[in-house]
């Protein structure tokens, strides 16, 4: 069973930060009144995760390590992770919500840092650059315009029209491209996109493709052997997205073939797990092909607002109790609660619950000054203030309950 904690003063609550977080996420918390801040510059082996997790109530990582079912059966006092990224794929998501861990994330941070990127790689390969620097490493000499173009009055086809793909939009109209664009929910332009009717019109009709989707089981291999023939004979294409998204032995084939003139990939299936190990991919030694290192959003201005936003996320968690952010877990934004006192109950979502939450309070003789609730099909997350002077004693009436997965309140 879930360990219950009953609360504690920030002074105790203990973080653990991992993966050389920016600087900036322990100056937040420290801005909070948190001290007990443990930074690691790296990722650490799983015996040591295993360790170092069970003695601390809230996890801050990256990309490389991996939350998995057996990491969170070993971390009890686990409140919270913080994923100081994008992605959240590392985290196992639901074994964290069945133990009322909720996981937060910094979706929006990078994108100005992505979209720039990307803009950049549509003008260096409209322009022929990675071949002609690969041959001028090898002492060639390609001086000539042939296979290289402007990117004004070009068509920039995006699939995925979200916080990236727009603002990719927007830069590039900026160069006097024309921007199309297609998503599987309806989403309104910004500047002159328009919006088009289908994948298949957007490759056929774009110089450059351009992918910003997620990871799912619908855009994996997205882009393969058929998806590729479909594009414009002499297009590029861009995928900083997932490194699932595109069929890289098909792109090899249509790239090798001449179909498809360039392209710039900056996410992999399968990516080393830190610097110091060999990266292979079947597009390694392709002059026209762009290679980069998982490095989107890798720019000191995003990695400082990523780290604001989840260490934000974070203490306003524990702070209050506020859910907004969490990925895994139902959203509840809430008010400060100066003249009550708070109880978080994260519960297994079955008929009742509710039902005998207020029973338990009513029985204490407790008033409730307000109550908020959202759930999942699997939890459900209630958050009470209560006019009482003893919480800790409903909290443990509360934790009594079967359905019960964690309660706690706030000093």
């Amino acid at each position: 069973m879930t360990q219950k904690p009953l609360s504690l003063a920030k002074d105790k609550i203990r973080f653990l930060l991992l993966e050389g977080v920016h600087p900036q996420a322990e100056a937040v918390l420290r801005q909070r009144g948190y001290s007990q801040i443990t930074t690691i510059p790296t990722a650490i082996d799983n015996e040591q995760l295993l360790h170092e997790v069970s003695k601390v109530h809230f996890l801050g990582i990256r990309s490389r390590t991996q939350v998995t079912e057996a990491v969170l059966g070993s971390a009890e006092r686990l409140l919270a992770i913080g994923c100081f990224c994008i992605g959240t794929d590392q985290v196992d998501l639901n074994a964290a919500r069945q133990r009322g861990v909720s996981v937060f994330n910094a979706p929006y941070a990078n994108t100005r840092s992505v979209a720039e990127l990307v803009l950049a790689e549509i003008i260096m390969l409209m322009r022929g650059i990675p071949a002609r620097n690969a041959a001028a490493h090898r002492g060639q000499w390609l001086k000539g315009a042939q296979g290289s173009h402007e990117v004004r009055g070009k068509t920039l086809g995006i699939i995925g029209y979200g916080h990236i793909g727009s603002q990719l939009g927007i830069l590039a109209e900026g160069l006097g491209m024309h921007v199309i664009y297609h998503d599987i929910d309806a989403k309104l332009p910004l500047g002159n996109a328009e919006a088009s009717e289908s994948l298949e019109h957007v490759l056929a009709s774009a110089e450059v493709v351009s992918l910003h989707v997620p990871d799912t089981e619908q855009t994996r291999h997205l882009i393969d052997a058929t998806r590729l023939s479909q594009m414009r004979a002499g297009a590029h294409l861009i995928n900083a997205s997932r490194g699932q998204v595109v069929d890289i032995d098909a792109l090899r084939e249509a790239l090798t073939a001449g179909h498809i003139a360039a392209a710039a990939i900056d996410v992999f299936p399968v990516e080393p797990a830190g610097n110091n190990e060999p990266f292979e991919s079947p597009l390694c030694g392709l002059d026209n092909v762009l290679l980069t290192p998982h490095i989107g959003g890798s720019t000191h201005e995003a990695q400082e607002n990523i780290a604001r936003d989840v260490a934000a996320k974070l203490t306003h968690y524990s702070d209050n109790g506020s859910t907004m952010g969490a990925v895994n877990f139902p959203q509840v934004a809430l008010p400060d609660h100066a003249n009550a006192r708070r109880i978080m109950h994260i519960h297994r979502n079955e008929p009742g619950v509710l039902q005998a939450l207020n029973a338990a309070i009513s029985e204490s003789e407790v008033n409730i000054a307000a109550q908020y609730l959202q759930t999942l099909p699997d939890v459900g997350y209630v958050v009470m203030d209560l006019e009482c002077a003893d919480p800790a004693a409903i909290v443990e009436r509360l934790s009594a309950l079967p359905a019960t997965i964690r309660c706690r309140y706030l000093l």
